[in-house]
């Protein structure tokens, strides 16, 4: 590692171990208040988006599934579908497979709501990225996302709002 004498800093492009967790904070912050100001006016805000792309985009079986691909506690979970259901953005049907639990689906309003929400927030991550080439910010995406599976598979039952939540 190169440093001056003078100044023990790390010069640009080295690091030193707890870098990459310091790095990851301050994008993640950077990230989370670009989102939270993309997201404002969504109902139940962050978790509401979260919700509502989920069902849009992974149409999960039934509730019980939707909260646990968003690692959302099931009571949480039902003040925020209440939310949303109120809202007019999704709908509880009973789910098909099985008529004791309940499938969310997005209404009409709801996809239309999504893809609004989706515009705001894809020109907040633009803003993000903006330092990037198109090719580094596509890279940097396939590689946090290969991170993100990795400790999701590792920790399946954590949850990224927490970490959002606690962002130092």
């Amino acid at each position: 590692m190169a440093t001056d004498t003078q100044n023990p800093v790390p010069t640009a492009g080295t690091s030193v171990p707890g870098d990459l967790g310091r790095n990851l904070g301050m994008a993640l912050r950077g990230y989370q208040g670009r989102f939270e100001a993309a997201v404002d006016g969504m109902p139940a805000g962050i978790r509401g988006y979260q919700v509502l792309s989920t069902v849009v985009h992974r149409d999960p079986a039934n509730q019980q599934a939707l909260g646990a691909h968003l690692a959302i506690d099931r009571t949480v979970l039902t003040y925020l579908l209440d939310t949303l259901v109120d809202a007019g953005v999704v709908q509880r049907i009973p789910d098909p497979a099985d008529r004791r639990a309940r499938k969310i689906i997005a209404t009409e309003s709801g996809v239309k709501t999504l893809a609004a929400f989706e515009e705001r927030v894809a020109a907040a991550e633009a803003d993000l990225l903006s330092g990037f080439s198109a090719i580094e910010a596509q890279t940097l995406g396939s590689l946090i996302s290969q991170l993100a599976a990795s400790v999701h598979q590792a920790q399946p039952g954590t949850n990224p709002c927490d970490a959002m939540d606690n962002v130092p």
